[in-house]
């Protein structure tokens, strides 16, 4: 299991830095204003990912070999708090639940591609319906800025438990800040380029976070989950909405995650699987798995087939933000989002 010490992410070599009028090669993080943060973005390419700043401070990092897949860690919140679980990718000082080593901060993944598990990872001893898959980035295609947000293309390779390709994605990541807000837009498009694509019909994706456990509404500290569509807690599972908030305090604070559905993805609005014990994950492709029907996913028809070439479109945005959803205005937030 592949650890990132605290120290390694305050580490840069060359930074793209952005602003609204600039786009310089700087080897130093970009300088706050004076008297408010003025929402300056930086990136940097390192060995192991790249970085994303605001006024020189670090907003998070995409890195590229955390187990079996790339991950988003940490994600530092508008009130310069981490809003995920750190373990198992990261330390931390927190005490934090141990559950569910699968779940790595914000990642990418489904449960059963062409009979491949892409989102679980694999523990010895614990037995699942199809072997663990690995996705292995190839290359970052566009690590710069337009404007005032930073930009990452990466290209990743999807590979069986035999190390065979089985498809290709392309990842672009957009950070930016909106206010006292920050966001990560990601829009993936996951093509069939080594041949057919079979998806079975699971609850376990695909766009998923896992946030920090004090927010969890299981804790009983005022964590809440709320959809667009007026739903809270357990019963916004696996029901649809153009989005889901999901709220509570970090270090006495209160915050909130949401995540956005963009119209262009695939079967949108989709169901939500979002648990009140901390994951929380948009999924197009569960059907059957989120109702009663009985049997596992290997006993459910298959819930789509992409033939060679053709391609899928995910398309979701986080809104880290302050208060509940009516202070942080997630509706007007929303309408801007899919106007854009």
């Amino acid at each position: 299991m592949l650890r990132y010490p605290v120290s390694r992410l305050l580490l840069g070599l060359a930074t793209i830095c952005c602003s609204s009028n600039l786009v310089s090669l700087t080897c130093s993080p970009a300088n706050a204003a004076e008297d408010e943060p003025s929402g300056k973005m930086s990136v940097t390419e390192e060995a192991d990912g790249v970085t994303v700043n605001i006024d020189g401070e670090l907003f998070t990092r995409y890195l590229t070999n955390s187990e079996n897949k790339p991950v988003l860690w940490p994600v530092i919140g508008p009130t310069g708090e981490p809003m995920t679980r750190a373990w198992p990718v990261g330390p931390t000082k927190l005490e934090e639940a141990k559950d569910h080593p699968h779940h790595l901060s914000v990642w990418i993944g489904y449960e059963g591609i062409n009979e491949a598990d892409f989102w679980h990872t694999k523990v010895e001893g614990v037995n699942r319906p199809f072997p663990a898959g690995k996705q292995v980035h190839r290359s970052f295609d566009r690590v710069d800025c337009d404007g005032d947000s930073a930009i990452v293309v990466a290209t990743t390779d999807w590979l069986d438990s035999e190390g065979n390709k089985i498809c290709g994605d392309e990842r672009t990541w957009t950070f930016g800040t909106d206010g006292d807000q920050r966001w990560l837009d990601c829009r993936l498009v996951l093509t069939a380029s080594e041949g057919e694509l079979r998806l079975s019909d699971s609850k376990e994706g695909f766009f998923a976070v896992r946030v920090a456990d004090s927010m969890n509404v299981d804790h009983k500290q005022g964590g809440r989950i709320v959809s667009s569509r007026g739903l809270t807690d357990g019963a916004a599972w696996a029901q649809p909405a153009e989005w889901v908030d999901y709220q509570g305090p970090v270090n006495g604070e209160k915050v909130g995650m949401a995540i956005f559905s963009h119209p262009e993805s695939l079967d949108y609005p989709a169901p939500w699987h979002v648990r009140t014990y901390g994951l929380f994950a948009g999924n197009p492709l569960g059907k059957l798995a989120f109702t009663n029907e009985k049997g596992g996913v290997r006993e459910r028809p298959l819930r789509m087939t992409l033939a060679s070439g053709e391609s899928l479109i995910l398309h979701y945005r986080i809104v880290l933000h302050r208060g509940d959803e009516n202070q942080a205005k997630l509706a007007e937030k929303y309408a801007e989002y899919i106007a854009e």
